[in-house]
């Protein structure tokens, strides 16, 4: 299907721009999150406007963040991680580390969603981009070095005040940098099957919580000592045939 833009998506396009997207990707996604339309006749009249109207918000919040961006630019961190003999981490370092690490060493808080990367699994060094805007994705150095070894000695970026007071008027409106998602998994379930296997897995969780065999579990009494008594004439027990009563004793629960 082909989708017309109507907001910046990080490696797909701008806004304004005309793509031909997997039909999943553009009705399951773009469109829901209002990244973009499908590309009808009249929608198409209105992709110059759009653009326009794009290019001065992207203008606007260039001026804004490219105070930020200069800031961001060149900037080192390190982290410390234990690792195997091979070099690989026992863990990750995230994306969310990598923006609470920024923000404590600028002052400048980013969210992890402008931090184009996978988490990083080995020692060593490594290139990461921060999208600010379209235009704007500074790159930070990472070194990731084994604990317990000489941490590397990396310049210290200085605290910007300003920056904040400048990253706050930046406001994205329309014009939002989102990254292209893939497209999502489509089950082959029929709808009317759906219904069927939750029904099935909550009468299956509901066994379960019973006990394995299905049947809820009573707990046993404890039988009272025997006392010694006079012996006495027992009195013979009434009885109750099922017939009387309409109901069927139900086996004692195992132990």
């Amino acid at each position: 299907m082909k989708a017309l833009l109507i907001k910046d998506v990080y490696k797909l396009g701008r806004a304004g721009d005309v793509k031909r997207v997997a039909d999943g990707y553009g009705r399951n996604f773009l469109i829901p999150q209002g990244l973009a339309v499908l590309a009808t006749p009249g929608a198409l009249k209105q992709s110059e406007k759009i653009r326009q109207k794009a290019a001065e918000q992207r203008a606007i919040l260039n001026e804004e963040m490219g105070v930020v961006a200069e800031h961001l630019k060149g900037l080192e961190l390190s982290f410390a991680a234990r690792a195997g003999e091979t070099g690989k981490l026992y863990g990750s370092i995230t994306s969310q580390e990598i923006a609470d690490a920024i923000q404590k060493k600028t002052g400048y808080a980013i969210k992890r969603q402008q931090i184009d990367m996978q988490p990083l699994r080995i020692l060593g060094e490594y290139k990461i981009h921060i999208r600010l805007t379209m235009d704007l994705i500074p790159e930070v150095k990472v070194v990731v070095y084994r604990e317990g070894e000489a941490e590397p000695n990396l310049p210290v970026a200085p605290k910007a005040e300003t920056i904040k007071a400048k990253a706050v008027k930046a406001e994205p409106a329309e014009v939002e940098l989102v990254e292209a998602e893939p497209e999502p998994a489509v089950s082959h379930r029929r709808p009317q099957d759906r219904g069927v296997y939750t029904e099935r897995s909550e009468r299956a969780d509901a066994a379960v919580a019973r006990g394995t065999n299905g049947v809820e579990a009573k707990p046993v009494e404890a039988e009272p000592e025997p006392v010694e008594a006079e012996p006495a004439e027992a009195e013979p027990a009434e009885t109750v045939s099922e017939t009387e009563t309409g109901e069927t004793a139900e086996p004692a629960a195992e132990a």
